[in-house]
């Protein structure tokens, strides 16, 4: 067997046997295995494997009772992961990690790759989630520190001045294939009654589950990109997920810059608190990062924005002040570590702005299939709260319809939870629908509900940024939840100039999607730009 198979080995190599930690099954279903009087035995049994295991089993499915590679379908091995959680839950456990190979032959046809998989699981229940979480947008220009400043805030060391701590963010997909991860936010960490708890190597996700597990509360970072070109992205994280505050750093050997401003006019149009850092303090001399302070401080007046400067007023004023109209600046560095207590003072305070009350709802930012468990579903949840075993709808799908799913798990940085609530980033694997019927701004709902979906509702814009006039017809692309679609705007007097404001028809130009009235949307265009409000989606097509 090949070294990405080292779980695998060591299992087979312990073997099944009496006083061990390890069990073998071929499968599991649940028409045999949960049974009356089967599943009792089998209860009993995990219990023991966990025992004999000082907390922890190892169960290895797809194969023989004597340890012989079997290899069974996908979907024999997705409801034997199914029946092996429910086994888990009524032994007082739960499955930690699966880890799964491709194998030749078994029960599936001989051209077609079976599979056996290793399930770790550990005494105890899943984590049960507060609600006490924030998600942080982080925004601002290419190489003004936007990644290493939040690679110092999770992990609490210092940068070596050539973006060292930027790494612990960098995006690793085959952890998502490995795992059932929701990995929107590319840093977290938390505060417990001692202070911060922080990852000593963000890149093991066995790190990142523990401050999960261990924080009173949780910091998320979404990040985005700093390159012009990729300002759709930018706007997708920002607009897309269920923010509490944006985070626009501002580099103090550079300055405000264009992107700056359109990031900073993203995050104050969508009304999302937002706190400015100012980093690479230690690079310039004190006048330099006092010339940028006045600078930032005059881009947000210019917006009608009131700046705060921690240093001048303090750490408690910005907590109390911090809103649509105060802006809290502070100065920072990465190398040196200076003002990243003040961010985590700040981190730790705030209130939670972003989570709605009411039914559960969830717009789709990515999807992804991860072997042996499925479709896999994940964002930030917009309001109210999941569990597994939900029954849902998901859609609309291109006809305009929904279709109903079950949430066979969820994980929030790659920690099994019970259930989350809104605020949350999670993944959420989905029963009843594969991989490739999902898309980015589908959304979740709760099993009859009504939802409707609609090509067209009416809004209140503002032209932000444009070269001549709006005419009617213009088509922009629509950034609202998690959607990105191209849109055409049909102004109420038929033609809107940059900096006005009026009542507009938006019509998506090639499929449905679920609108609700208050939602607040972006559109942009090359060097057009422009944001809006929902405000009708009734008496439209």
């Amino acid at each position: 067997m090949s070294a990405d198979r080292a779980a695998l080995r060591s299992a087979l190599e312990q073997g099944e046997r009496e006083g061990g930690s390890v069990e073998f099954k071929e499968r599991l279903t649940r028409a045999t295995h949960l049974a009356d009087g089967r599943l009792e035995s089998l209860v009993a049994q995990l219990r023991h494997r966990i025992l004999s295991g000082d907390g922890e089993a190892t169960y290895v499915v797809g194969v023989t009772d004597d340890g012989g590679i079997a290899g069974i379908s996908a979907d024999a091995f997705s409801e034997s992961m199914d029946v092996l959680s429910l086994l888990a839950d009524e032994a007082g456990a739960h499955i930690d990690d699966v880890e799964t190979w491709g194998v030749d032959g078994g029960e599936t046809a001989a051209h077609e790759a079976g599979l056996v998989g290793v399930a770790t699981l550990r005494e105890g229940s899943m984590l049960e989630a507060d609600d006490d979480h924030i998600v942080v947008g982080t925004a601002g220009h290419v190489d003004h520190g936007k990644s290493t400043l939040v690679g110092s805030l999770v992990t609490g060391s210092a940068d070596d001045g050539q973006g060292g701590t930027r790494s612990f963010l960098d995006v690793r997909p085959h952890e998502m294939e490995r795992g059932l991860s929701a990995d929107l936010s590319y840093g977290v960490y938390g505060f417990d009654g001692d202070g911060a708890i922080r990852m000593d190597n963000p890149h093991r996700k066995s790190d990142r589950a523990r401050i999960v597990e261990e924080a009173d509360r949780l910091v998320s970072f979404v990040d985005t990109v700093g390159h012009e070109p990729w300002l759709r992205t930018t706007i997708r994280g920002l607009v897309g997920q269920k923010l509490d505050y944006g985070l626009l750093v501002v580099a103090a050997d550079d300055g405000p810059t264009k992107t700056t401003r359109e990031h900073l006019g993203i995050l104050l149009a969508t009304e999302l608190p937002t706190v400015v850092a100012i980093t690479k303090v230690d690079m310039v001399p004190e006048e330099r990062v006092h010339e940028v302070e006045r600078e930032v401080e005059r881009l947000l007046r210019n917006a009608e924005r009131t700046p705060l400067s921690v240093a001048r007023h303090g750490v408690s004023a910005a907590i109390d002040e911090i809103g649509e109209q105060v802006v809290p600046i502070v100065a920072t560095s990465a190398v040196t570590k200076a003002g990243l207590d003040v961010l985590d003072e700040l981190f730790e305070h705030l209130p939670k702005t972003g989570a709605e009350s009411g039914a559960f709802s969830m717009y789709v930012d990515r999807t992804y299939n991860v072997t042996g468990v499925g479709a896999v579903a994940s964002g930030t949840i917009r309001s109210g709260s999941v569990e597994a075993g939900d029954e849902l709808l998901v859609g609309p799908l291109p006809d305009g319809g929904f279709r109903p799913v079950e949430v066979r798990s969820i994980e929030m940085h790659y920690h099994r939870v019970d259930e989350a609530a809104a605020g949350r980033i999670v993944g959420i694997a989905l029963k009843g629908i594969n991989e490739a019927d999902l898309e980015r701004g589908m959304v979740l709902l709760p099993r009859g509900s009504d939802p409707t979906a609609v090509r067209e509702f009416e809004a209140e814009v503002m032209v932000l940024n444009h070269p001549t006039r709006i005419d009617d017809g213009y088509e922009p692309v629509v950034h609202l939840e998690t959607a990105s679609e191209t849109a055409s705007i049909h102004p109420e007097g038929g033609q809107l100039l940059p900096g006005d404001s009026g009542r507009a028809r938006i019509r998506f130009k090639f499929r449905p999607y679920v609108v609700e009235e208050g939602q607040r949307f972006v559109f942009r265009e090359g060097s057009s730009k422009g944001v809006g409000t929902v405000r009708d989606v009734t008496g439209v097509e």
